[in-house]
């Protein structure tokens, strides 16, 4: 408010609208009495003027009319200017009924005073709106950039809210060097029509077919993914000009769309799912003003964590990592976007109990996203001891100095490869799985897992790999024809991290209902054609065999586990068996001191005892 009281053009608006008042104050008595009005009846309207003229505005400030910018004005600022003028004139009305019970006042005035009063500011703002903003037109837009820098021709696939809203954009803000020249889309009842003077040219699949030249197609279908944007993406190919797309809907804020946002397509898109949406309400309750701690802080899972726990305002943030450039990283990072919030870090290995206990003890955390972990399945394959010290040894010693520390949440990261496991690295997050289920009751600390499959683009992910392959014209390696996982994207994953600290009352593992399972040959095609070339014309696959522990398709839920239902569709929840305490610690204790000896075959066989379900890979002794 006393921003808006500092600002001149305020003052400026606030005499417009009181003239605009008393305008059409006057000429409803005009209107009303066919302009027969004596000079003591024009004394009476002036002198009304001066109580209701201040009134009005007064009550039109009260309401926030003039937040907003007039160049601006859109429905919203019409419908709130409605609800102003017929509160004023409401309050009016009724004050001149129990008052004087319109003894010498006309109804008629007053009821022609509302709609003139809204006719008259209301087509002040939308006349103000028109020549600030510009009205468009594709040949004032052309005749306005043909000096300057040049022009890219845009042909927008979606004629629909998305595609409006990039086009109004480009309407009210003439700076950028885009100017639209036709849409395409597939509903055959829009051919022909027209947004915003640019008309709807062709279907999608009649691309080719349009004759006006254009240097650039954008993709404005925000809710397209999987299939439907793969054949989309085919379409646009086939025209040889370049495309780009508008972010997916878990990447806007509050749905909005902008020009400034628009990118190549990423492998995101074509993956078909439907996406995550957010309880914030709930996420923001148990994050806002509280005290937590990320494990893992500068891994992929673990950074993401970061910058979505920091827009909730936690209280403070202390984040933990072994490696020490990854922590100086993330640590710089987070300070850079989040100078508000107080961040500690601890260059703490997970293995050492004491340095982890004082870390906790100094940060005093509320709740605990453990993202740390070995995640690599043939390295850990060929070093089994290493995964059961990290994995299985570092997280209990982490659930112990949270249950020591009263920590309110605790939240395990866990993967899909914890469900029937092949190998190592899966067996010992299903141990670490069943510790978190067996911790429950221990105190008032509530902890869960989240189990999702493969993270894009994440450290432990086949992507990064197909991608400097691809960069360097090396041919694609994949392990086999027929291999398939389940994916989802590092904000994705987070956002199921989140919710699950949101939904969790102890010993649930959370799954993402993660749609069908993707074979990797066909992200390796997609990924080689949104690089810009053709599989096996100019890049060739090559099929190099399983490796050691790794299986041809994962699962997300095993047998004894049952789905319990959720207030969330896309999120299930598992109720494990439950694990006695004491008799699993004791389990863990002996596997650690066999992973002491380094005995590869020894650590496997105490895992299967741990984990019945577990099949260890034969083939892979070091």
């Amino acid at each position: 408010m006393i921003t808006i009281l500092r600002s001149k053009n305020f003052y400026l608006m606030l005499l417009m609208d009181a003239v605009l008042v008393a305008l059409a104050y006057v000429i409803a008595h005009w209107l009303r009495f066919e302009g027969n009005i004596s000079r003591s009846d024009l004394g009476a309207i002036i002198n009304a003027l001066y109580y209701l003229v201040p009134f009005k505005l007064i009550c039109f400030y009260v309401l926030g009319l003039y937040r907003g910018m007039w160049r601006y004005t859109g429905i919203a600022d019409l419908r709130n200017l409605l609800e102003a003028v017929c509160l004023s004139s409401a309050f009016i009305f009724f004050f001149i009924l129990f008052r004087f019970e319109f003894q010498g006042y006309s109804r008629a005035v007053y009821f022609i005073d509302w709609i003139l009063t809204f006719v008259l500011i209301g087509g002040v703002r939308v006349t103000i709106r028109m020549v600030l903003g510009r009205s468009f037109s594709p040949h004032l837009a052309s005749n306005a950039h043909s000096v300057g820098s040049p022009v890219k021709k845009m042909l927008i696939a979606g004629a629909g809210d998305g595609g409006e809203k990039v086009l109004r954009e480009i309407i009210e803000t003439q700076q950028h060097k885009f100017l639209p020249v036709g849409f395409v889309d597939d509903d055959p009842a829009k051919k022909g029509k027209m947004i915003h003077d640019v008309q709807i040219l062709e279907s999608l699949d009649n691309i080719n077919k349009i004759k006006i030249e254009f240097d650039e197609i954008l993709i404005a279908m925000p809710s397209v993914r999987g299939a439907a944007m793969r054949r989309i993406v085919s379409l646009c190919e086939k025209t040889g000009k370049p495309f780009r797309t508008v972010p997916g809907i878990w990447e806007l804020i509050e749905g909005k769309i902008s020009i400034q946002s628009i990118r190549k397509v990423h492998l995101e898109d074509l993956i078909e799912r439907q996406e995550i949406q957010l309880d914030t309400k709930e996420i923001r309750n148990y994050i806002k003003d509280k005290k937590i701690l990320i494990t893992g802080a500068g891994g992929s899972i673990g950074s993401e964590l970061v910058n979505q726990v920091g827009s909730f305002h936690p209280q403070a943030m202390a984040l933990l990592d072994f490696s020490e450039e990854k922590l100086f990283n993330i640590e710089k990072a987070c300070r850079q976007r989040f100078g508000f919030i107080p961040v500690s870090e601890f260059l703490v290995d997970l293995k050492n109990r004491n340095s982890l206990r004082r870390a906790v003890d100094r940060f005093k955390p509320d709740v605990i996203f453990h993202a740390a972990a070995y995640k690599h399945v043939p390295m850990q394959e060929l070093h089994p001891w290493e995964a059961v010290a990290n994995n299985i040894e570092g997280t209990r010693n982490l659930i112990k100095v949270a249950l020591e520390g009263k920590v309110d949440r605790f939240v395990l990261v866990s993967t899909d490869k914890a469900v029937r496991p092949a190998n190592v690295m899966g067996a010992t997050k299903r141990v670490a799985e069943m510790m978190v289920e067996s911790c429950n009751g221990k105190c008032a600390t509530r902890f869960m897992a989240v189990r999702f499959g493969n993270v894009l683009w994440s450290s432990g992910s086949a992507i990064p790999t197909f991608q400097k392959q691809i960069s360097m014209g090396m041919p694609v390696t994949v392990t086999h024809p027929e291999i398939t996982r389940y994916f989802m994207s590092i904000p994705e994953a987070v956002q199921l991290i989140l919710q699950a600290g949101a939904m969790g009352n102890g010993c649930e593992i959370f799954i993402l209902n993660m749609g069908k399972p993707i074979r990797i040959i066909d992200l390796a095609r997609d990924l080689i054609r949104l690089s810009g070339f053709e599989p096996e014309k100019d890049i060739p696959i090559q099929f190099i065999g399983l490796r050691p522990g790794e299986k041809l398709y994962e699962e997300l839920i095993t047998e004894g586990e049952g789905i319990v239902p959720t207030n969330h569709e896309n999120i299930l929840v598992l109720k494990g068996n439950g694990y006695q305490f004491d008799t699993l610690n004791a389990q863990i204790d002996e596997l650690i001191a066999v992973a002491h000896t380094y005995d590869t075959a020894a650590i496997k066989e105490k895992l299967v005892e741990i984990v019945p379900e577990y099949t260890p890979y034969k083939d892979s002794s070091h």
